[in-house]
């Protein structure tokens, strides 16, 4: 991955959730520059690897974007806890997704690469069935960001 060119890299709280990004990654639209990242192992873990690890790196290369994917626990304020602690200059290329409770009411373990696969096809599709569902239409306003400024670097 050139780390001067516009590209992803994606956060996981914990190794659910890395296999649902391994799934979208699989999608055969999705030919981008993304990256999954090791598991942060647990939603509070997030924020802290990110600052220790990677957010110089966000300042250094500036076409970098990162995905956080996070459970929300059915924690109403999960998100802005989760945004609060993300450097104000970085917010606009940071962003957080997530179940609202975990990935385990989405599907089975065994689903998730292809529950993630499905996500890819929706936004590849532009098309909001999977993301529509209760535990996930929550993460509306993250995915408009997403289209915005995300889909042209995967689905290129």
């Amino acid at each position: 991955m050139n780390r001067y060119k516009p590209h992803v890299m994606v956060l996981p709280e914990d190794d659910a959730n890395r296999k649902l990004a391994i799934g979208f990654r699989l999608h055969n639209r999705c030919s981008g520059p993304i990256q999954i990242l090791e598991n942060a192992e647990g939603w509070s873990k997030v924020v802290p690897k990110f600052q220790s690890d990677h957010a110089l790196g966000m300042y250094k290369y500036p076409n970098r974007h990162m995905v956080f994917l996070i459970d929300f626990d059915n924690d109403p304020d999960r998100l802005t806890e989760v945004k609060a602690a993300i450097p104000k200059d970085l917010a606009g290329r940071v962003y957080v997704l997530g179940v609202l409770d975990e990935p385990e009411d989405l599907t089975s373990p065994g689903q998730y690469e292809e529950f993630g696969r499905r996500m890819a096809e929706d936004c590849w599709a532009g098309t909001a069935q999977i993301w529509d569902h209760d535990l996930l239409k929550h993460n509306a306003p993250e995915l408009q960001r997403l289209k915005e400024h995300v889909h042209p670097i995967l689905f290129a």
